[in-house]
């Protein structure tokens, strides 16, 4: 099963339960907003996306762990930026039974959002 992460709010993702998926871009940009995809990243991602991203955020995140064999949506493998580095985009809304596990995500110690590894969510 190859997996990918998304950083998500808590009470973003409530509302996508009962909504029955999940539509957040991004902060603050859903797919409602005109938003072309959802964002999303592997797990060696994760910790630098959240720290340029998410840096002014004080509150716990949720990591949605997304099954990508289960996505209705097409996913796409891009690097929109030039930058040389390709992160996963979801090209629709995230059925909510490909969500396989949803894991609390806080700073470390040093104030900085984690890495996350693989084997932590197995």
């Amino acid at each position: 099963m190859a997996r990918i992460l998304h950083i998500a709010f808590p009470d973003e993702w409530a509302a996508a339960q009962a909504a029955g998926a999940y539509r957040m871009s991004t902060r603050g940009t859903s797919l409602d907003d005109g938003a072309t995809f959802i964002h999303a990243s592997r797990f060696e991602q994760v910790g630098a996306t959240a720290n340029r991203f998410y840096a002014d955020v004080s509150q716990p995140l949720l990591l949605l762990v997304i099954d990508t064999e289960r996505l209705v949506s097409a996913l796409c493998d891009e690097d929109l930026d030039g930058s040389g580095t390709t992160f996963p985009h979801l090209y629709g809304p995230l059925n909510l039974d490909a969500v396989v596990d949803v894991l609390a995500y806080e700073r470390g110690a040093d104030g900085r959002w984690p890495e996350v590894s693989p084997q932590a969510v197995s």
